[in-house]
């Protein structure tokens, strides 16, 4: 459909608003409003980020709030404190400055002639946590909330670590936001202060991935901003939203479980994006389906969104491995509750090669996996319009323990976590171990569906992990990623289980055998069965078709992700490469340019040989205006530390206004 002709009411767009808080920091707005709503007021929608509202998401933003704000909303659109044109110094993630600021900036909207003084908030990733971190601050105004891609335990379900391991996307983006940070304020917005301001920013600036590697284990660190910690705490309606192919689907199962209030989960096929932008599709109507939200919560209109079964997921069916794809078949699926009813636990035993339900003697299976063990892991931080989803999973399977089953003979659906029973011993105090599950089609192709981590030193506890006694036996429950998958008749189900799985999760300090105990090591599925109800699941088929933001391109984006070996020096690097192209924001009008490029690289003959490295560059320009910050780090280890090392310069024009190293040795504690 195509909006402008069938929006109900005219829509005011403000670029720019200062909101004043109470200290004296000015946060800039953007704001879309109903051209009446000054004489007919209407409920709001924040979204508060950190990611530039002027220039880095407005082409988004041009897709989404002008649509929603037509239907009787204002939309304000708030960079967070210490970014794009706000004053102020971000020093971390969700400080709790970050929401102090965001309880002031809902009063504000509240208190404005035209709203209601009734609030929603909606975000993806970073505007996704903070909506649930303000929802638990319990402020009057806020009356219900969508966080989309998001995560309730920042220590099990972020880019810090996995399962207790460390995930290379802590360096990746440590590095994106260093950048990110180091961008300058906009000087049509600022004024002639602009150059003062960013350099004041400049000096206060900090590489996060220093204070990431400080905490190890879930500490207070990371307590702070999980919501998981007392979800009591959330009074309000909360709609949580996400895709299979993003990395935090998982925490829409707990809320889902762990929340009192009205709630719903929407899991489709997608990445880290916003559903009506869905890649792989199939895209939705995301729009339509959220103002059916807000609407009953910010109105109180009957719309019959509490009506659909509370949680809506897509079950996809198989398909071939591929670093992209398109779309993913398969069709929605409902549920009433979580945990659902009606899903029947299947437990498989662990024997050589085999994966059964017959039970057999028990054996001691040795891994050690080779450092190559994860070239076809893909991303943890899938967006899935590039190439970074997982490839062919054989691979990685050959340096793998690997357990498969007899062809099914009818097709078998699971929805949840496929869970391990791990009985194991290690010959090093510190052992990690990555758990994959896996399609086979009678072709040989495996697809990987879910996949965990574990840090056999976290088996009991997160908090307070202990180091493993060499030859000893012990028990283990590695929990995958949740999965709404189908697996037809004919096509196998593999299990593989390796000590490595570079470059998604750093190594343990040392190479590790791991013995696996058969016969008391156990796969549990969570099988579903099909339901006649299915077919009655709904979910808008039509994204919203609206004008896009006008744009000139310069050049073209370019991606790719590739593993080379230097045959003479003996080392293997994945490159990850995503250059922007250069484009021009002909409303602005301003020129941008985004290089990003992470390299992963190991000697299969050291194991203390892997590095992993990122560069950033940003450019923007203007007029006779340009900018332009570039980041370089790295993180390389020993068996007792870890070395983080970051650079930043940041010119005005050709001219290098600034410069500084990171560096700094931390100590591995049982990682």
């Amino acid at each position: 459909m195509n909006s402008s002709a069938q929006l109900p009411r005219t829509v005011r767009e403000i670029e720019h608003t200062w909101i004043h808080l109470s200290d004296g920091t000015k946060l800039a707005a953007r704001i879309w409003l109903p051209e009446d709503a000054g004489d007919d007021p209407v409920p709001a929608i924040l979204e508060y980020l950190p990611y530039r509202l002027r220039d880095g998401t407005r082409a988004r933003d041009t897709l989404n709030h002008p649509f929603v704000a037509a239907h009787g909303y204002a939309i304000v659109r708030v960079d967070i404190r210490g970014t794009g044109d706000s004053d102020g110094v971000m020093h971390d993630e969700y400080l709790k400055q970050e929401q102090d600021d965001g309880l002031e900036v809902l009063k504000w909207i509240a208190q404005q002639p035209w709203c209601t003084g009734a609030i929603g908030m909606i975000g993806i990733s970073w505007g996704g946590f903070n909506g649930l971190q303000i929802a638990a601050r319990q402020p009057e105004e806020l009356k219900a909330i969508i966080t989309i891609c998001s995560t309730d335990d920042r220590y099990a379900d972020d880019v810090h670590y996995m399962g207790g391991t460390l995930l290379n996307e802590n360096l990746s983006w440590s590095t994106t936001m260093l950048a990110y940070n180091a961008r300058p304020p906009d000087p049509h917005i600022t004024g002639d202060s602009w150059k003062q301001k960013w350099l004041e920013r400049l000096e206060q600036i900090s590489f996060w991935q220093e204070n990431w590697l400080e905490h190890q284990h879930r500490d207070e660190f990371w307590k702070h901003g999980s919501v998981a910690e007392d979800l009591s705490a959330i009074r309000c309606p909360v709609f949580a939203v996400g895709g299979w192919a993003d990395a935090y689907t998982n925490a829409i199962p707990r809320l889902l479980q762990g929340l009192k209030v009205p709630r719903l989960g929407l899991i489709g096929p997608w990445g880290h994006t916003y559903p009506n932008q869905g890649v792989p599709g199939p895209k939705i109507g995301f729009l339509q389906e959220s103002l059916r939200w807000w609407d009953k919560w910010l109105k109180g209109v009957e719309t019959g969104i509490m009506d659909e079964p509370q949680l809506r997921a897509w079950m996809q069916d198989s398909a071939p491995p591929a670093a992209v794809y398109d779309e993913r078949p398969g069709r929605w699926i409902g549920e009433d509750s979580w945990p659902p009813s009606g899903i029947t636990p299947q437990t498989l035993k662990l024997q050589r090669d085999r994966l059964g339900s017959e039970t057999g003697g028990s054996e001691q299976l040795k891994v050690s996996s080779p450092l190559s063990v994860g070239q076809a892991a893909g991303k943890w931080f899938p967006y899935s319009w590039m190439p970074d989803l997982p490839t062919d999973q054989n691979s990685d399977d050959l340096g793998s323990l690997t357990f498969e089953t007899e062809p099914l003979p009818e097709p078998l659906e699971i929805l949840g976590a496929p869970v391990l029973e791990l009985d194991f011993s290690s010959d090093r105090p510190v052992a990690h171990v990555a758990v994959r599950l896996s399609d086979v089609a009678p072709s040989g192709a495996a697809t990987r569906v879910s996949y965990g981590l574990l840090n056999l030193t976290h088996r009991s506890s997160h908090e307070h992990p202990e180091a493993l006694e060499p030859g000893r036996r012990y028990s283990a429950r590695v929990q995958l990623n949740d999965i709404a998958q189908q697996f037809p008749a004919g096509h196998r189900i593999r299990l593989s289980v390796s000590t490595n799985y570079w470059p998604l999760m750093w190594p343990a300090p040392e190479p590790v055998t791991l013995s696996v105990f058969t016969g008391s090591s156990t796969l549990t599925l969570p099988v579903r069965p099909p339901k006649d109800s299915d077919a009655a699941v709904t979910v808008n088929p039509l994204p919203v078709q609206v004008t896009p933001m006008a744009e000139t391109t310069v050049s073209s984006p370019l991606q790719w992700r590739r593993v080379t070996k230097d045959i003479a020096t003996g080392i293997t690097t994945m490159e990850i490469v995503s250059d922007s192209g250069v484009s021009r924001m002909d409303e602005i009008p301003q020129t941008n340019r985004r290089f990003f490029a992470e390299r992963y690289s190991f000697d299969e003959t050291d194991p203390h040989s892997v590095r992993g490295e990122v560069e950033f560059e940003i450019e923007l320009s203007r007029d006779n205006w340009s900018a332009r910050v570039v980041v370089r780090s790295s993180l390389t280890s020993t068996p007792g530390q870890f070395h983080s090392y970051a650079e930043l310069d940041a010119f005005a024009g050709d001219e290098r206004v600034f410069s500084r190293t990171f560096s700094r040795d931390i100590p591995r504690r049982l990682l």
